[in-house]
């Protein structure tokens, strides 16, 4: 609201394209008290606008104290054999983009950075770090969002200097083209495409849900998602089978005793009506 003082009673908040057409009148109690209103809120905005500088102050010193972790991090995973590829096909938003060849890749990605820029609302970068491969010439590919509030939200890559014969990409739109869902059998979405396309792609930065998944998911803690089969075990997944086998057998069980149970009921009343004849008889015998 504007610090002017202007009376919320003389506001419309309109499209800027259209007129005032007119003014809404309040009694004199109403209208005061509409713009104490007015001068509580404009407070309010005041220590909001603080509140998000600080919280930006505290975003920045703890991405500070958190990169030498992370760098103690990239240098164990290094250790681990495909450790980054793993983890993208356990994604399940990730991998629903990961072409077969695009796997094959992947198993020559060594790294992944993601570094927020100072001010972190306005924007990130990917880096993917790769050995030599047959794909393609760089070392590393980068990813660059720019979302501040000066402009429209942009992206920017690097040029991937395809091999020839391996541009994965351009074999992507060919399978396209031919009407091919792609070589995994996953289920694709509707907006197809792979992940080297989404690399290439700056159609809509601001709305880019797979960078928002690497640097909001996979980023903070990939080795989730590398450890996906192992924690399903532990947690007993897959087990469903073994107890619905135990279920059958406890459900054959209870068949056979109530079988037992009306058998031995049965031979009860035959016992009773056996013992209650020669009672009946002597009775009519004293008659």
């Amino acid at each position: 609201m504007s610090e002017s003082g202007a009376s919320p009673a003389k506001i419309k908040k309109l499209d800027p394209t259209e007129e005032v057409h007119e003014t809404r009148e309040y009694d004199p109690e109403t209208q005061k008290a509409l713009e104490e209103i007015d001068s509580c809120q404009n407070e309010i905005d005041q220590l909001n606008e603080k509140a998000s500088e600080e919280i930006l102050k505290v975003e920045q010193k703890y991405n500070k104290l958190r990169k030498p972790n992370f760098e103690n991090r990239s240098k164990i995973i290094q250790r681990i054999p495909n450790f980054w590829v793993t983890a993208f096909v356990n994604h399940p938003q990730i991998s629903a983009i990961l072409e077969e060849e695009e796997e094959e890749c992947l198993h020559y990605l060594t790294k992944l950075d993601v570094e927020e820029f100072d001010d972190i609302k306005s924007g990130y970068r990917i880096k993917f770090h790769f050995d030599e491969n047959p794909y393609f010439e760089n070392e590393v590919l980068t990813k660059e969002f720019h979302l501040g509030s000066t402009g429209d939200p942009a992206s920017q890559s690097t040029d991937i200097k395809w091999k020839e014969g391996h541009n994965l990409v351009e074999r992507f739109r060919q399978r396209m083209q031919q009407g091919e869902k792609g070589g995994t059998g996953r289920k694709r979405p509707l907006e197809l495409r792979s992940f080297f396309s989404w690399f290439s792609d700056h159609g809509d930065p601001s709305a880019d849900e797979i960078a928002e998944v690497i640097k909001d998911d996979m980023w903070p803690n990939p080795l989730q998602y590398f450890l996906v089969p192992d924690i399903e075990v532990e947690n007993g997944e897959g087990d469903d089978d073994e107890e619905e086998l135990e279920d059958e057998e406890v459900d054959d069980n209870v068949v056979v005793v109530e079988e037992e149970i009306e058998e031995v009921d049965e031979e009860g009343v035959e016992e009773e009506e056996e013992e209650e004849a020669p009672g009946e008889e002597d009775g009519e015998a004293d008659e």
